[in-house]
């Protein structure tokens, strides 16, 4: 089995949202921290940013968060909520031999259970990383957590990984 981290939306803009029930730094430094861990281990470490189309400038804030990406991960742009649709993750994924994805990052309901369920959708194995990343009511995000996602794969904390 060959996993790959998969980061969403670690960007200064969506850090500073009011997120529950883990900051946005907490969530921040869970996530350098599976960072770590899986490049040591030589497991890839994919971060995916967003990017509003159709507007000649992004806002502020709209690039990774400062130091996340190291030599040799995989950065990804998206143009919707998931990170597989339009993009080349799927591709970045096949080509390192991956069959199974972690995921972490910001929103809980959004950006990370989007590309959750595309993942299964294209035969991945889905990990969750559910003390390293948070939602926009601390509610959305246990919900989902305890409901949603043990549908899709297993749920684990940072330090199953770390």
């Amino acid at each position: 089995m060959t996993s790959a981290l998969v980061l969403i939306d670690l960007m200064p803009r969506i850090v500073a949202l009011p997120v529950a029930p883990h900051s946005g730094a907490e969530v921040l430094d869970r996530c350098r921290r599976l960072a770590e861990a899986f490049r040591a281990n030589g497991r890839p470490v994919v971060l995916v940013r967003v990017e509003r189309p159709n507007v000649t400038e992004q806002p502020a804030g709209s690039n990774l968060v400062d130091g996340l990406v190291q030599p040799g991960d995989v950065v990804v742009v998206k143009r919707t909520i998931g990170a597989f649709h339009d993009t080349d993750l799927h591709g970045q994924l096949q080509s390192r031999g991956v069959d199974t994805v972690v995921l972490a990052g910001l929103v809980t309901t959004m950006g990370v259970e989007s590309t959750a369920r595309a993942a299964s959708d294209h035969g991945y194995e889905v990990q969750f990383v559910a003390d390293a990343m948070s939602g926009l009511a601390a509610d959305e995000h246990d919900f989902t957590v305890e409901r949603i996602f043990p549908r899709f794969g297993e749920v684990r904390n940072t330090e199953a990984y770390t």
